[in-house]
């Protein structure tokens, strides 16, 4: 039964028309049997495909480092889907504990790209995992916030594991498995990135969160793709208002105006996503208000506050984070500013 999965993985169907065949005609290798007969229209090189052994693909997959993982082993916040996949292509791991998804716009605003990278640390740093799609934009940010505090993230992508989308993207991909990560697709390695196979990934980045947030978002987009499966799979929604003018905010204010929760900063993500996954992880760093007090009004650089403690730049990296999701500190051009004027929410790094 694993041997006819796995290759008809490799056929590398759209999700929905493998789903479909596999109701219709009751297993993978009646599928696979019917497009080697022809009986199935695919591509000549997707039917050459379906003739390949499975042990030739386990064989390949090991030396990619790759794992095929299939539904029954999945984490079951994903795998007890309706829509869940029957196999996921896995490099690094993904995490057994639910996440949160951050998605939005490819075209973010700078707002938008320092809010979403201030999310991914502040729920690193709360110790939840990070999903998102590792496009550029809001994704990207939100996995260089999660890693940039050692955090685990876990990119979903439109195209095969062993393919980077877009290739500027390679080195924050690569960093996403350094830092304990995954990087995982349905479709199998090799595959090209088709603008088909984007939204579908969308409802895996939905399946392996808690909540989904959207941080910028056009209403034609794919943030609100995955917004819309997180809402069929009866998860929680957040989004961050915006101008009602700005494109980039117009599919976030109508999801708010339908019912999702708005969200106004780090420190309030925090709070909401502790009423669903639990208060964050605990930190055995020195106390928030010390180093806090120690930043003061006037404004320093990491650089500064690394040296004054004494301490690697990754431990100092993560209190930042958390004194920001706390509202104890403010990014200010550049600078960190703490103490009794850091206010707001630190939206304006």
């Amino acid at each position: 039964m694993y041997d006819e999965r796995l290759q008809l993985a490799f056929v590398g169907m759209h999700p929905t028309r493998r789903r479909t065949l596999l109701e219709k005609y009751g297993s993978a290798s009646r599928v696979l049997a019917r497009i080697s007969k022809g009986a199935e229209r695919v591509p000549d090189h997707a039917r050459e495909a379906a003739s390949v052994p499975a042990e030739e693909r386990r064989a390949e997959l090991a030396v990619a480092g790759i794992e095929a993982v299939f539904r029954e082993d999945l984490p079951e916040h994903l795998a007890l889907l309706p829509d869940a996949p029957d196999l996921l292509f896995v490099r690094g791991r993904i995490p057994e504990e639910r996440g949160v998804a951050v998605v939005g716009t490819r075209k973010a605003t700078s707002y938008g790209l320092r809010l979403a990278e201030q999310f991914g640390r502040a729920l690193a740093v709360a110790g939840w995992p990070v999903v998102s799609g590792l496009a550029k934009g809001v994704d990207a940010a939100a996995h260089r916030g999660a890693v940039s505090v050692g955090g685990c993230s876990v990119a979903v992508l439109g195209c095969g594991p062993d393919r980077w989308y877009p290739v500027s993207n390679r080195r924050l991909g690569e960093t996403i498995l350094e830092t304990g990560g995954g990087v995982t697709s349905e479709y199998p390695p090799g595959t090209p990135p088709s603008g088909w196979r984007f939204p579908p990934r969308n409802r895996i980045i939905s399946g392996l969160s808690a909540v989904t947030v959207v941080v910028e978002a056009r209403p034609n987009g794919g943030a609100l793709i995955t917004a819309r499966a997180a809402l069929e799979h009866g998860r929680e929604i957040l989004a961050v208002p915006g101008d009602v003018d700005r494109a980039t905010s117009e599919g976030c204010n109508l999801i708010i105006r339908d019912g999702a929760i708005p969200v106004l900063g780090a420190s309030d993500l925090v709070e909401a996503v502790s009423l669903v996954l639990g208060p964050p992880a605990p930190s055995d760093s020195p106390p928030d208000g010390e180093l806090a007090t120690m930043i003061g009004p006037i404004g320093r650089t990491v650089e500064w506050i690394v040296t004054a403690v004494n301490r690697p730049p990754g431990e100092v990296l993560a209190d930042l984070a958390r004194l920001e999701a706390t509202g104890q500190i403010r990014w200010v051009d550049g600078l960190v500013v703490g103490g009794l004027d850091a206010g707001g929410s630190g939206a304006g790094r």
